[in-house]
């Protein structure tokens, strides 16, 4: 077990590494260059679409539904926990590389949503299916020519692995745990709720996802953001204090102990990319069942995906946990300490509680309940469809079943191996992914300029 564990710790570090980060920061900087910073040339336009009413085309889910599907995987305890775990480890400045990663990172989901429309395709339920296996094998293949599937059924087999961990198993546990800390009910009794209530949502496919996500994201998120905000204006005259604390440590190491300044890009960024998953390649599953028939358009809509998450949602808990007092930088030596040591969620409890005694720490909690489950929904649908990919749609049936069994089971156990493991996979992923964009990049380029084109045809006299 012991080497194992070795093995998969070494395999991690690569996943996780420098080399992988470079890889998908890079990624995304060829994207934003080459489709000319869409992911904020068409921020507005993207909100606009997002709630139009004219959803034209065929799908599964309406193109809101699709966005909060992929919101709901992506938005879970990486905004809470994730946020604090990078101020505690990076320093401040952590932070605002997490927001280069998001900036960046709109691009590239821009490209993953406008390429799983491309080259999605009708399975034999008559459901869409779609995502980097599909654009993968369909895109590479048409562009070069030679056989490509297996490079999709790489990504595809990756997806599955991490989705039973990352999307299940350890977003049971944080549920669980949350609800014994703030009501004490124990974790065999709130497993089996949320198993139950997981599979009545599943069951009903991506149809019944969609209904559900579109209620509780939006609503989770705008309790969250609204929380967050009271506490600032509350603290208003230490927000400079906080940016301040984010951008003289951007660049410095000192804040952690004086060690390299790649430690705190390394955090941040690290950090940035496992809130969002720019890059990973799980999205566009999502919006490849959108009702939309227009590539762009709903690329545009999946370029909200990190503008949302990273740097809305987690700005929130980070501004709120600097301008809390327990995260102190030492003007004479720039070094810094938090009280008690607190990291992780821990460390946002405590923050949000010292502005709202008692009921802040309940805002944390339940964020954490609703965001954990929205992801064990999401992270379903990408899991089923990596497997559809791989052994058919027939395999879905069992796998159902075996995704309710280990929310209860993952609920009651803390299984620190299948977090690892799970880590270690959602990091692979992205490799197969970021060779498919990079790969079809030209293709992203030339659509999005034959459709802009295209506008401003329509709109000449």
């Amino acid at each position: 077990m012991e080497l194992l564990n070795a093995i998969i710790a070494k395999i991690n570090s690569f996943a996780w590494g420098g080399l992988m980060i470079f890889f998908l920061v890079g990624t995304g900087f060829i994207l934003t260059l080459g489709t000319r910073v869409v992911q904020f040339r068409k921020l507005g336009y993207a909100f606009k679409l997002l709630f139009s009413k004219d959803t034209q085309g065929e799908g599964d889910i309406t193109p809101f539904q699709a966005l909060m599907t992929s919101l709901a995987a992506t938005i879970g305890t990486g905004n809470i926990a994730g946020v604090a775990g990078a101020i505690a480890a990076g320093g401040p400045g952590a932070v605002f590389w997490m927001w280069i990663t998001a900036a960046f990172g709109g691009a590239t989901k821009y490209a993953e949503a406008l390429l799983a429309i491309k080259y999605r395709i009708t399975n034999e339920k008559g459901e869409k299916s779609g995502g980097p296996m599909y654009y993968i094998k369909l895109g590479m293949t048409e562009k070069f020519g030679g056989n490509w599937s297996w490079l999709g059924w790489l990504f595809a087999l990756f997806g599955t692995i991490a989705a039973f961990g990352i999307g299940n198993m350890v977003q049971a546990n944080s549920v669980a745990q949350s609800i014994k800390t703030s009501i004490g009910l124990s974790p065999i009794i709130s497993g089996a709720i949320i198993a139950a209530a997981t599979a009545l949502v599943i069951l009903g496919g991506i149809k019944s996802i969609g209904r559900v996500t579109e209620k509780v994201v939006p609503f989770m998120a705008i309790i969250y953001v609204i929380g967050s905000l009271i506490i600032l204006f509350k603290n208003a005259a230490l927000i400079p204090t906080a940016f301040g604390m984010i951008f003289g440590n951007a660049f410095s190491a000192k804040a952690v102990g004086g060690g390299l300044v790649g430690t705190v890009i390394r955090y941040g960024v690290a950090r940035g990319v496992f809130s969002n998953e720019a890059g990973l390649g799980s999205a566009p599953i999502a919006h490849a069942a959108s009702q939309n028939n227009d590539p762009v358009r709903q690329g545009i809509i999946g370029s909200l995906g990190s503008f949302i998450d990273t740097l809305v949602i987690c700005s929130m808990t980070a501004i709120v946990i600097l301008v809390s007092g327990l995260v102190n930088i030492d003007p004479n030596t720039g070094f810094m300490t938090i009280v008690d040591d607190l990291s992780g969620a821990a460390l946002t409890t405590k923050s949000f509680d010292i502005a709202f005694p008692g009921i802040g720490g309940m805002i944390v909690a339940f964020g954490l309940i609703f965001f954990a489950f929205s992801t064990i929904l999401g992270w379903y649908y990408y899991g089923s469809k990596c497997l559809e990919y791989i052994a058919g749609v027939k395999a879905i049936e069992f796998y159902k079943w075996i995704w309710v069994a280990l929310v209860f089971l993952g609920a009651i156990y803390k299984v620190d191996f299948v977090w690892s493991i799970s880590d270690t996979f959602n990091g692979l992923m992205a490799i197969p992914n970021l060779i498919g964009l990079l790969a079809l990049s030209p293709l992203v380029f030339a659509m999005t300029r034959d459709s802009e084109q295209k506008d401003q045809d329509n709109l000449a006299p």
